[in-house]
């Protein structure tokens, strides 16, 4: 189904509806958009973050720690 048969048919869909029920669908469209577009945003932030070489350095730098730092292990069962 293409998008101008789903809009006409969500359209006449609106036309037959009560003005409330016409009205939380206007309420849940303005919801699918603002959501549309956080996810667009967040998609182009972690774009760029994983295009930055801003943290590189974390890739170079050598461990500060080892395991023969620590003072007491921990082991639990699973």
């Amino acid at each position: 189904m293409t998008r101008e048969i789903i809009i006409e048919r969500t359209i006449k869909a609106i036309h037959q509806l009560p003005e409330d029920k016409a009205e939380e669908i206007s309420v849940f469209a303005d919801f699918l958009i603002k959501r549309y577009e956080e996810q667009q945003l967040l998609d182009g932030i972690q774009k760029l973050a994983s295009i930055s070489q801003s943290f590189n350095f974390l890739n170079e730098k050598e461990d500060m720690y080892s395991v023969y730092d620590l003072k007491e292990i921990y082991n639990a069962e699973r």
